[in-house]
């Protein structure tokens, strides 16, 4: 059956289980310029309550996506499991959750909320690589009735689990769009087919050498000033283009695909004009979670760096911030594609460590003449250091402690930092390390899988 779905699919969509009746279809599908097993269900019948051999056909449906090595794309919209047919509906949907899970890394899975998603059908969301949902949809697992029952909280279901929430709260929900198929689309394009694959070469008529004399004025003379890091990413990526994702979610942390000499890439930078670009717990999980996206599907990691440092607070540290913190540094220590750095201003403290440090692992690291790099800025150390001097003797040993210890210039004598770069030639420089590095392979001893802190 594999063969022939193969050899049939540039000849147009393939039905698989046509015969089946139920609320879920599957075939192979084009979605734009791309081969994709499309599963969909329809709430027309039951509203789309998912029966035993709906769970199978979703099952069958990642199976095929595995065994034919493309995208699987779930088009949801489902009340849940069957109440009428009891545990038959259950063991049909962990069936479909086991054979989702399975495709992790292997083929990118990207599901679409087209209306209300609901209980067990709502965990698909969550094994998903990436969510985009349409502005009129839903999703939870306990529904507003069940919240109101056991809280006595009377909510409504958008406010419950609608796709502002998802996009800006839970972090469920990466892209909301009207039409959420040209959204998935445009997200394949980022993608390969599979894990086994690089992302096509595009051909762009950007190049690589370009400069681009405007990251010069782009970070403000005032030190503590903001700027939008997307216009950093924007003048270095091809023809200004950014795919971002879970834009709404943990701002001060942007996450993007991008394209750099017709190459995908992913752009993973702090922004300053959020919380200063400080790292808490929700930014250290949606870095972590980009950056294992694009390492699994071999795109390179561009990681620009403005921080200064991990955002204190009480609930922080009781919420797991040492926990989740740590999901940063083991997303960039254990990734294999080419990692590129670029410090644009402040790298303090451990979000320095956790932002694609040279200790990390990075393969290459270069930063603007402004840049400080260090534990923590002047007044901070010299606060610690000399807290018995005089205002005036205080200014002059920060003074000192900018020019000794903070400028890139020192990280780059002890090897840290491998150039400083004008911000002009950032883009060329990128571009040319990019080529150099193209070949990078790495061996990967073998286990049965990492025990990462989740």
């Amino acid at each position: 059956m594999t063969s022939v779905l193969a050899n049939r699919a540039t000849g147009g969509s393939v039905a698989v289980r046509s015969g089946v009746d139920g609320t879920v279809a599957v075939g192979l599908e084009a979605l734009g310029d791309r081969r994709v097993v499309m599963a969909r269900t329809s709430s027309d019948h039951r509203r789309g309550a998912l029966a035993r051999h709906d769970g199978e056909s979703l099952a069958r449906a990642a199976q095929l996506a595995r065994e034919l090595r493309v995208p699987l794309v779930l088009e949801l919209s489902s009340s849940g499991a069957d109440v009428s047919v009891g545990i038959d509906a259950l063991h049909g949907w962990g069936g479909a959750a086991a054979a989702v899970a399975a495709c992790s890394g292997v083929v990118p899975v990207i599901a679409a909320a087209v209306g209300p998603v609901v209980s067990g059908p709502a965990l698909l969301l969550g094994l998903a690589d990436l969510v985009v949902m349409a502005p009129e949809a839903v999703a939870f697992v306990s529904g507003p009735s069940m919240v109101s029952a056991f809280t006595g909280v009377r909510i409504a279901p958008q406010d419950l689990g609608g796709a502002a929430v998802h996009a800006s709260s839970s972090g469920l929900c990466a892209v909301v769009a009207d039409n959420v198929l040209d959204a998935v689309a445009e997200l394949l394009e980022f993608l390969p087919d599979h894990g086994d694959v690089e992302p096509a070469l595009l051909e762009t008529g950007d190049p690589g050498d370009r400069l681009a004399p405007e990251l010069r004025d782009v970070i403000p003379p005032a030190e503590r000033a903001s700027y939008d890091v997307r216009d950093v990413a924007r003048a270095i990526a091809d023809d200004g283009v950014l795919c971002e994702v879970w834009s709404r979610w943990a701002p001060q942390i942007v996450t993007a695909f991008a394209r750099l000499g017709g190459r995908s890439i992913g752009v993973v930078a702090n922004q300053p004009r959020s919380l200063a670009g400080t790292l808490d717990i929700a930014a250290s999980q949606k870095g972590a979670r980009f950056v294992r996206l694009c390492d699994a599907f071999n795109l390179p990691i561009l990681t620009l760096v403005d921080t200064p440092g991990f955002l204190p607070g009480k609930d922080l540290e009781w919420r797991g911030m040492i926990r989740h913190g740590a999901e940063l540094a083991f997303a960039y220590g254990e990734a294999t594609v080419p990692r590129l750095c670029v410090v644009l201003r402040k790298a303090f403290g451990g979000a320095y460590i956790v932002m694609d440090s040279r200790g990390l692992g990075n393969d290459l690291c270069v930063a603007w003449p402004q840049a400080e790099i260090a534990v923590m800025g002047a007044p901070g150390a010299v606060q610690i250091l000399h807290r018995r001097t005089s205002p005036e003797e205080r200014l002059a040993r920060e003074a000192d402690y900018r020019e000794q210890l903070l400028t890139p210039w020192a990280a780059a004598e002890r090897g840290f930092v491998d150039a400083v770069v004008d911000p002009a030639e950032t883009r060329a420089v990128l571009h040319r390390a990019l080529q150099a590095l193209a070949t990078k392979r790495e061996v990967l001893r073998g286990r049965k899988h990492d025990g990462g802190p989740l």
